[in-house]
């Protein structure tokens, strides 16, 4: 299977996205993502009936991708972002391991 890092993302959303969508048209479109994974966690939960073609890893999917592609047109480096959240959340919940910790012992 293929591996896939925050950073490659990032740079093919970056170039996906370089003309034309400004980080609030793609802010909207998480947003409308966000509410379809609502409608299938509904479904799921069994408060709406069930649509075959929902799919919430489809629906998840579609809103890392506009998270993500926020991120890459304002230069965000999410790898970066994500590891310096984590230490700051860490250190507010007294929680172990850390992301850094994690990754260093997997290696």
């Amino acid at each position: 299977m293929e591996q896939l890092t925050f950073g490659e993302l990032q740079n093919y959303l970056a170039l996906k996205y370089k003309e034309g969508r400004t980080s609030s048209a793609l802010f909207m479109k998480l947003v409308e993502e966000i509410g379809e994974v609502a409608e299938v966690l509904n479904q799921l939960e069994g408060r709406k009936k069930i649509d075959l073609h929902a799919s919430l890893e489809k629906e998840l999917v579609d809103v890392l991708h506009y998270a993500i592609a926020i991120a890459s047109v304002n230069n965000i480096d999410l790898t970066k972002a994500i590891i310096e959240k984590d230490k700051e959340a860490a250190i507010k919940y007294n929680q172990s391991p850390n992301l850094v910790e994690f990754l260093v012992s997997k290696n």
